[in-house]
């Protein structure tokens, strides 16, 4: 996408989607100040985003070119351990639209994962692993600052967490510490 000054002062932006071109008159006159010198004193001015969640970018996934030979991971659970995972999965967003076939996959992938207190779950800037739907226990999600970890929030016996990390193929966002001895699955 380019753009240059053409007649009239008018601003040409080209290479748009589809070819697409697009214009603006440049009022540059209206700027001027008896000097000569440009003001821009009606331009806005720039916000620091220091408060502001930064932008997680992805990786292109086309699913046509994927050769589907990968062998599904199935970890045995008994009938009340598929329940109670059941009962969790259905508050997550990530596995609503799934179908009940494609709920199975993700349900016989998952196993359980007992937690100690004070154990560090995941650590902020690791590579992420494993995606966690909480069954018991409460969980502090630690920001990493200059003055030491901030609590950012806590996961009271529901929840979900470690996703972003997978989805954006990105490192860990948080540190995730379990609060008391509790159980998850991943």
């Amino acid at each position: 996408m380019g753009g240059k000054l053409g007649k009239n002062n008018t601003y040409v932006v080209s290479g748009g989607a589809h070819g697409t071109s697009y214009s603006s008159k440049v009022e540059e006159d209206d700027r001027r100040n008896s000097d000569g010198s440009m003001n821009f004193s009606d331009e806005p001015v720039y916000q620091s985003a220091g408060n502001r969640r930064k932008s997680v970018f992805a990786e292109a996934y086309n699913p046509e070119e994927d050769d589907g030979d990968d062998t599904a991971v199935v970890h045995p659970k008994t009938d009340e351990q598929r329940a109670r995972l059941q009962d969790r999965v259905q508050s997550c967003l990530l596995f609503r639209t799934l179908d009940v076939q494609q709920l199975a996959e993700v349900l016989d992938a998952m196993f359980e994962h007992k937690v100690k207190a004070e154990e560090m779950v995941i650590r902020q800037g690791d590579d992420g692993d494993y995606f966690y739907v909480i069954e018991t226990g409460s969980y502090s999600a630690l920001i990493n600052t200059d003055a030491g970890p901030k609590k950012v929030f806590t996961y009271e016996n529901e929840g979900n967490f470690g996703e972003l990390a997978l989805l954006y193929n990105m490192p860990r966002a948080a540190s995730i510490k379990a609060e008391t001895a509790g159980s998850l699955w991943a």
